[in-house]
Parts: C-alpha cells; sequence; structure tokens
C-alpha cells in the first residue's frame, strides 16, 4: 500500500501532494485514537461488597485493565444496584449491564439443565468442593448448557459448597427435626428437597434473610458458611447442621453483542482471562471463604451440628426420587439430562 502511495505522491503537483499526505497522516492517527479508546464494561452483580465474587471481579477487572495497557475496564455495581436476583440474566440479554453474575436458581424452570447441579448429594466423584464443580461446569458449558444461556456468552461457571440449613431456634440433630419449619430457600431443587423432608420452603431475597430470620418469619435458612458470612447471619443464627445438601451454581455472563463489538485483542483478553481456568482460581476462593465463613460462624457462638450416619442415610434416601424425578422429566422433553449428570458426576 504504501508503494502505491509513494508512486501517486511523485505523480500529483506540489499541492495535491501536500494534501493528501495530510490526509493520510489524519486516517493514521484517527485509527490509532479509536485503537487506544478505552473500554468500560458494566459489571452487576446482587451480592453484598464483601462477597467472593465481588473481590473475584476487583481482581479480575485489575488483571484486564493491565494486559490491555489500560484500554478495557470494569465499572462494577454490587448488591442489586442495576436489579435484583432474580433479574440479572436479563440486564446483560437487554444490554442494561455488559457483564452480570446470575443464580440460576432465582429464575425457577429457566435452566432445567444447569439446576441439575443442586440436586441432593450430587458432585463430581473427586469431590463437592467449588474449585472441584465449577471447574467442571465451566467445561462442560459448551456443549450441554450455552443454549440455555441465549444472547449470553458463559465466560465462566461457579458453584457454591453445598448449602447447609442454618435455624435461629431449633437444632437440628436427626432426620426429622426440620418438620413443620419454615425455611428460607434458593432455587426450585431446595425447594424439593426442603419440601420432602417435611419442612416448609419460602423464597425470601438473600439480603432479606437476616432480618426474616430476626423477626421469626422463617425459622431456618439454607446458605453455604461463605455466604451464611457475607450476609452476617452468625448473629440471628444459633446452629449450622452439617453436611450440606446440595449446591447452588452460578453463571458469570457478558451480552454476546457486546463481546463481538469489542476490538480482536480486547477480545483475545477477555478470553484468555476467564473460561476453566477462571473458574478453578475463583472456586479455590471459594473454598478459602467457605473455611472462613465456618469459622465466622463458631466465633459468633453458632453451634455446629453433625448428622449421625444413620440419619444422614435416612435424609439420602428420602431424597434420592427426586433426582429421578428429575432426569426423568428432563429427559421426556428432549434434553439431555442423563447424559450431562453423567459427565458432571465422572
Amino acid at each position: 500500500m504504501f508503494r502505491e502511495a509513494s508512486l501517486i505522491f511523485r505523480l500529483l503537483p506540489p499541492m495535491c501532494t501536500a494534501f493528501l499526505v495530510l490526509a493520510f497522516a489524519t486516517v493514521i492517527t484517527t485509527d490509532l485514537a479509536h485503537s487506544a479508546d478505552v473500554v468500560e464494561l458494566k459489571v452487576s452483580h446482587y451480592l453484598p461488597p464483601n462477597h467472593t465474587f465481588q473481590k473475584a471481579l476487583v481482581r479480575w477487572g485489575e488483571e484486564l485493565e493491565k494486559a490491555s495497557g489500560g484500554r478495557l475496564k470494569l465499572r462494577i455495581y454490587p448488591a442489586s444496584q442495576l436489579g435484583p436476583v432474580n433479574r440479572q440474566f436479563d440486564l446483560v440479554r437487554n444490554g442494561v449491564a455488559d457483564i452480570a453474575v446470575g443464580l440460576h436458581g432465582a429464575t425457577p424452570g429457566r435452566f432445567p439443565l444447569s439446576d441439575l447441579v443442586s440436586l441432593p448429594y450430587v458432585h463430581p466423584s473427586s469431590g463437592s468442593q467449588s474449585e472441584i464443580t465449577s471447574h467442571r461446569l465451566t467445561e462442560l458449558a459448551p456443549k450441554y448448557l450455552a443454549a440455555e444461556h441465549p444472547g449470553m456468552k458463559i465466560l465462566w461457571m461457579a458453584v457454591t459448597n453445598p448449602l447447609l440449613v442454618h435455624t435461629g431456634r431449633v437444632p437440628l440433630k436427626s432426620a426429622d427435626d426440620l418438620k413443620g419449619l419454615r425455611i428460607r430457600y434458593a432455587g426450585e431443587q431446595f425447594a424439593a428437597i426442603i419440601s420432602t423432608l417435611n419442612a416448609v420452603p419460602l423464597a425470601i431475597p438473600p439480603g432479606e434473610t437476616q432480618d426474616a430470620l430476626a423477626k421469626g418469619i422463617i425459622d431456618g435458612c439454607t446458605f453455604p458458611y461463605e455466604a451464611a458470612q457475607s450476609f452476617d447471619l452468625g448473629t440471628v443464627a444459633k446452629y449450622s447442621q452439617e453436611p450440606g445438601i446440595s449446591t447452588a451454581s452460578f453463571a458469570v455472563v457478558m451480552n454476546q453483542r457486546k463481546f463481538d463489538s469489542l476490538p480482536p485483542d480486547l477480545r483475545e483478553i477477555i478470553e484468555s482471562t476467564t473460561g476453566v481456568a477462571q473458574a478453578g482460581r475463583f472456586g479455590a476462593a471459594f473454598d478459602a471463604a467457605e473455611q472462613a465463613g465456618r469459622d465466622y460462624m463458631i466465633s459468633k457462638g453458632v453451634q455446629i451440628t453433625t448428622l449421625a450416619p444413620d440419619e444422614l442415610a435416612k435424609i439420602k434416601t428420602r431424597l434420592e426420587p427426586i433426582t429421578l424425578k428429575s432426569v426423568e422429566a428432563l429427559e421426556k422433553q428432549g434434553k439431555s439430562a442423563r447424559a450431562f449428570l453423567g459427565d458432571y458426576q465422572r
């Protein structure tokens, strides 16, 4: 291109040549200016500013900014500033936010395959720690879960440590102690679990759980320890029951049109800092926060009760039909529930 331009300049009168040189320089300068434009991505989530997700997003934002030479930045809106927990995915689909952290269980029936990881005692054979489950679910997302997230690019998936039941007044020592209690739940699968154990599931927004437990609106709630600390439940809960029963899954998603509109080098930076590697790192942070959350609950005087093996066996037997029913229902709808669950638990 430069050889042809040089030939044209030699053939033109001096005045025309000067004009073309100026125009050519303007085009180059404009292109360089556009390439250096700063892109700020709006990120939404519903969790408090002290949560592991907030810390991970801040860390990722610093990584993006450094890798892009300051051209790619995140502006994070925590604590439902842009919308409640059940609107996070729609905020991204509609372009209100560029990126969001969505909780699959907050919109029952919308993510049926993703919700299977929330079935009782379901996890990969190598363990139920978040580092393992988040990595595995992110690996499987392109094959099984992308269709459940139309208009969204899945950056990574995250799975909590198993949720436990925390109560305000009643210690849980047997399979029957939940009977009649009003329990705040997260997701359709946990609602079924609570009902099967003869308790009453109540849908309470996460941020309102502490107040509801303090006022006796609910008798207990389901959270992993890290979330119990984030929502400061140690000030109102008196008992926590181990082991946890079921997990909750999240997806960190980006508006696909927004991603496609970015310059190729910025898209590559996002690709290289997300995916299964990011899921594993985030899961490890989740695991560390889980231990810290358990320590926090103990420091607040919460008594941790552990189910005896025979009582745990009773609960597992009672809950087994939930898994069979969920898988069979999705298979009848033509969804690859059995294959997905088999790959996840492998």
